[in-house]
Order: C-alpha cells, then structure tokens, then sequence
C-alpha cells in the first residue's frame, strides 16, 4: 500500500524521463488523471490515455522531447504531502523558474495550474511543480 500515491506517480514520471523512455504506465486515480490533463494542457506531456485492463485502469503518458532529445520536463517536486498540506490563497501562487514551470494546485474549482487559478480567482492546496 502507498502512503503517497501522487509522490509515486511523479516519481515514475521523473524516473522514465531520466531514462529518456517514450511512454509510461501509472495506477489511475481521479487525482492523477487531473494532473495528466494540467500537464497536457501546458505542453509538458505529448498526450495521454486511461485504458483498462482485467478490470484496474491504468493512465499511459507519452513524454514529450525536445529537438536534440532532451526531455521536456527537467524537474518534478511534490510540495503538499499527507503529512504537511500547503495551502495557497490566490494572491501567494507561487511562480515555478520565473514562469518556465508551472505549480498544479487542487482548488474548488478543480485541479488546475496556478495561472488557471489565478485567472478564476482561487486558491488551494499545491500538489506539486513541474518544471
């Protein structure tokens, strides 16, 4: 049993990166799903797809390179974990490499990216920063 499952499921992300792999699977979560869509939304992922398989779903993300084969995401960091939550108000998201990355946040409104919300006026708990 996982006591994190998103710290796991950035590690996989970081570890298949590293490894300059073209696809990897992870457990799927609502949670996890959400993110995916943050990250395919903002560029950091090629695209993604929820297949299932004997009854357990599973989320299949293909990494996105760069022209010399360097990988898109350089960095992911867990920031709210179950044992210490942090929570933004709106006017404190913070900024990830001066705007080069992107913090994800769980809000009212959703899983969003902190521009998503800033621009809908909300604040949340940051799950992590991808840069």
């Amino acid at each position: 049993m996982l006591t994190d499952p998103i710290a796991d499921f950035l590690t996989r992300i970081r570890n298949a990166s590293g490894l300059k792999k073209e696809k990897v699977e992870v457990p799927h979560s609502r949670v996890k799903e959400a993110i995916v869509r943050v990250l395919k939304r903002e560029g950091f992922i090629r695209d993604f797809r929820v297949m299932e398989e004997e009854g357990k779903k599973k989320i299949i993300l293909e990494l996105k390179y760069g022209p010399r084969g360097e990988p898109i995401i350089s960095g992911l960091e867990r920031v709210s974990t179950p044992g210490r939550r942090v929570y933004v108000k709106r006017e404190k998201i913070p900024r990830v490499l001066n705007g080069l990355g992107i913090c994800i946040l769980s809000t009212p409104k959703g899983i969003l990216s902190g521009e998503e919300a800033k621009k809908m006026g909300v604040g949340g708990e940051i799950l992590c920063k991808v840069w």
